[in-house]
C-alpha cells in the first residue's frame, strides 16, 4: 500500500469536523484528488505545482483551499473531516484549483492539504499529500542553488548544533556586503538561506557565518553569479548624490506599471517581482512581502490579498470574496476588494485596508447615492477575520469627501458595484497599528487621519480623535496653509519628545487655492493630551503630485518622502514620481527622479530589513 497516496473525504458538513457537529458521513457526490507536478522526493526549493481533479455530480461553483504543515499526513478517521489543526493555510477557499508550492527552510517529509467546496450544496472534500525535500547539501559542503529569479540564491550549509545560530553574508566585487538574518540552528537538518540584493550578470563571494558559543567560525568562500534580467525598469535620473554612505541604500518601489522592484541608490536593479499582483504595499521583516490584486472589472472572488518571500513563492493569500463570507457570518458588511495597504503584525497577523459600499438616501445627494465606505481588518495567521471596523458605524457619513470626488471619474476608485456611479467618500489609503495599540487610519477624501480604539484587539473602533483642518487639534505654525491635503502614508513613531508624525502632504485641497504650489514632506510632533500638534519639518518637494506618496523616517535620523504620481516632472518627464531624502533641517541628501508614478517607495537596509 502507498502511504504517500492522497486521502478524499467527502461530508455534507461545512467546514467543520464531522465530531463537532455530530454530522455523519454519506456517499460522496463528490470527490478530489490532489497531484505534483513532478514526483516525491525532490531537492529543497523545487518549484512544486499541485493540481486539483474533483469528480462532482452537482453544478454548483468550485472553490479551493490549500494547506500544509510539516510532516506526514495525518491518519483520516471518516468521523473527522480534517486533518490536524498543524496545517497552515496558504491560499484559502477561492476559484483557483492549482497552487505552486515548494519549501526553502530544511528538507524534510511535508504535507499538503487540498479542500474543495460546492458552492450550490455546501458539500466539501478534502485530500492530502505527502512530499519530500531533499537535502542540497552534498559532502557536507554548502551549495548554492539559483531559484526561479536570476536574482536570488538558495543558500545551503550543513546543520549546527542547537544554540548555535547562522547568517550569510555576500560581497559585491566593489566591496558592499550584505547579510541575512540569523537562523537558530535545528540541529541534523540543513542551514537554507535566500539571497537577493545582487545587480545582474555580477559575481558575489558568499560565506556564512556560525555563531556559536566561543565566537563565530566562517564558513568556505564560495561565488555566485547572477544571470541577465529581461524585465524593464523606469529611467532614473539622480539629482542630488548622497554625499555620504547610508544605512538605507536600498530602494523598494511598488510601482503600478512596472515589476515591484529593488534598486540601489543609482537605479540598478537588486531585485523584483512580477506575480499578478496591481502593486506592493509593503516589506516585512525577514524578506517577505505583501501585494493586492485589485481590479474594477472582476468580481471578489478575484479581489485577492497575497503575501509572498523573495523567491517569489506566495507564503498566504485570500480574496475579498472568501473574507466577506466570514463578515457576513459576523453580522458584518461584505467587502468588494483590498486596497492601498496591507502589512504585517506580530505573529503572523496581517492588518489591511478593504472597501464597502451602501445606498444611502438623501444624505450624500438628492434620492438614492452609491456611497464606497472603508473597512479594517484584523486577519490572523490562517487568514481568518479577527478584528473588524466598519466606516459606515463610525463615521459622519453625511460629511462628504472634501472636493467632491466621484467615481468612475476619480483617480484609484476602489471597486464598486451597486450602481454605475459612487461617490468616493474616504479613499482610506494606510492604516498602522501604533505603538500604544490603537489604529492610525489615513482618509484622503476628508483631508483628516484618524486613530481608532483598536486597543489591541480589545477596542470598540470608535473614533479618539480626528488630525488634520477642522478636526480636533490645534497646530502651531507660521505657514499659511500648515494642514496636509489628500494626504499618503501617514505613521505615528514614538520619540524621546512624544508622539511624532509623518505623513506625505499630495496637498491637493491647498493646490485647488493657491495654484502653483507644491507637494510636501511633513514631521509633526503631537500631543494627544492637549490636542495640540506643531510641525517640525515642513519640505517642499519641487513639484506637484496629485495622487500617491510616502513618508518615513530614516535610522540616521533623515527623512524620506516620496512625490508619487507627478503629471509632469521636468527631469523625468510626464507621469514620474520623485524620491527624495531630507536632513532634519529640510536639506537634500538625496534625491531621484523615476520615470513612472510609484505607489510607494521604501527605503531599506537590505532586502531583509525594512
Amino acid at each position: 500500500m502507498n502511504r504517500h497516496k492522497p486521502c478524499i473525504i467527502a461530508t455534507k458538513c461545512l467546514l467543520f469536523p464531522l465530531f463537532l457537529l455530530g454530522c455523519h458521513t454519506v456517499e460522496a457526490s463528490i470527490s478530489v484528488t490532489l497531484t505534483p507536478s513532478v514526483p516525491s522526493p525532490a531537492p529543497l526549493g523545487s518549484l512544486i505545482k499541485w493540481a486539483t481533479t474533483v469528480n462532482d455530480t452537482g453544478s454548483g461553483t468550485l472553490w479551493y483551499r490549500f494547506k500544509s504543515t510539516a510532516g506526514t499526513p495525518a491518519v483520516l478517521d471518516r468521523r473527522a473531516a480534517t486533518v490536524s489543526d498543524s496545517f497552515h493555510t496558504i491560499v484559502d477557499y477561492g476559484p483557483n484549483n492549482s497552487l505552486s508550492w515548494t519549501v526553502t527552510d530544511h528538507e524534510g517529509t511535508y504535507s499538503v492539504e487540498v479542500s474543495v467546496e460546492d458552492k450550490s450544496t455546501g458539500e466539501t472534500a478534502q485530500a492530502v499529500a505527502a512530499f519530500r525535500m531533499t537535502s542540497l547539501v552534498a559532502g557536507g559542503s554548502p551549495v548554492i542553488t539559483p531559484t526561479n529569479n536570476p536574482l536570488v540564491f538558495l543558500y545551503s550549509a550543513p546543520g549546527c548544533q542547537p544554540g548555535e545560530q547562522m547568517s550569510v553574508q555576500f560581497t559585491s566585487p566593489s566591496g558592499v556586503t550584505q547579510t541575512t538574518p540569523f537562523k537558530p540552528c535545528a540541529g541534523r537538518t540543513s542551514m537554507n538561506f535566500l539571497l537577493a540584493g545582487m545587480t545582474a550578470q555580477t559575481t558575489y563571494t558568499v560565506q556564512h557565518m556560525l555563531q556559536t558559543a566561543s565566537g563565530v567560525v566562517a564558513g568556505p568562500m564560495l561565488t555566485a553569479t547572477t544571470a541577465a534580467i529581461a524585465i524593464k525598469s523606469p529611467t532614473y535620473d539622480v539629482f542630488q548624490q548622497s554625499a555620504a554612505p547610508t544605512q538605507a541604500g536600498v530602494l523598494l518601489q511598488c510601482a503600478l506599471y512596472y515589476p515591484t522592484l529593488a534598486t540601489d541608490l543609482a537605479g540598478n536593479v537588486l531585485w523584483y517581482y512580477d506575480g499578478d499582483i496591481t502593486f506592493t504595499t509593503r516589506a516585512a521583516p525577514g524578506g517577505y512581502f505583501f501585494g493586492l490584486y485589485e481590479y474594477q472589472g472582476t468580481d471578489p472572488s478575484h479581489q485577492i490579498v497575497r503575501e509572498y518571500d523573495l523567491a517569489g513563492t506566495t507564503i498566504a493569500e485570500t480574496n475579498a470574496a472568501r473574507v466577506s463570507e466570514q463578515l457576513v457570518g459576523l453580522g458584518r458588511r461584505p467587502i468588494n476588494a483590498f486596497h492601498h495597504e496591507a502589512r504585517a503584525l506580530p505573529g503572523g497577523q496581517i492588518l489591511v485596508l478593504a472597501d464597502n459600499e451602501e445606498i444611502l438616501f438623501d444624505v450624500q445627494g438628492p434620492g438614492p447615492v452609491d456611497v464606497i465606505g472603508d473597512e479594517i481588518l484584523i486577519l490572523d495567521s490562517n487568514l481568518q477575520v479577527i478584528w473588524a471596523w466598519d466606516a459606515f458605524e463610525h463615521l459622519d457619513t453625511s460629511r462628504l469627501a472634501v472636493l467632491g470626488e466621484t467615481c468612475p471619474s476619480g483617480a484609484g476608485c476602489a471597486p464598486y458595484y451597486l450602481a454605475p456611479t459612487a461617490n468616493d467618500w474616504l479613499h482610506g489609503n494606510a492604516v498602522q497599528v501604533t505603538p500604544d495599540g490603537q489604529i492610525l487610519y489615513s482618509s484622503r477624501h476628508q483631508d483628516w487621519l484618524f486613530e481608532i480604539n483598536y486597543n489591541n484587539g480589545l477596542g470598540d473602533g470608535s473614533v479618539l480623535w480626528r488630525l488634520g483642518k477642522d478636526g480636533d487639534f490645534q497646530i502651531t505654525s507660521s505657514d499659511p496653509y500648515p494642514w496636509f491635503s489628500h494626504q499618503h502614508d501617514a505613521g505615528i513613531q514614538v520619540t524621546p519628545y512624544g508622539l511624532r508624525l509623518l505623513v506625505f502632504d499630495d496637498g491637493n485641497t491647498r493646490v485647488l487655492a493657491n495654484p502653483g504650489e507644491n507637494s510636501r514632506g511633513q514631521v509633526l510632533e503631537v500631543q494627544q493630551d492637549t490636542f495640540t500638534a506643531s510641525l517640525q519639518l515642513n519640505v517642499d518637494m519641487g513639484v506637484y503630485a496629485f495622487a500617491l506618496g510616502t513618508a518615513e523616517s530614516l535610522p540616521d535620523g533623515t527623512f524620506h518622502f516620496d512625490a508619487g504620481w507627478v503629471t509632469e516632472d521636468p527631469l523625468a518627464g510626464g507621469n514620474a514620481s520623485r524620491s527624495i531624502q531630507f536632513d532634519s533641517s529640510g536639506n537634500v541628501v538625496y534625491g531621484l527622479a523615476i520615470g513612472t508614478p510609484e505607489y510607494r517607495t521604501s527605503r531599506m537596509h537590505d532586502l531583509y530589513t525594512p
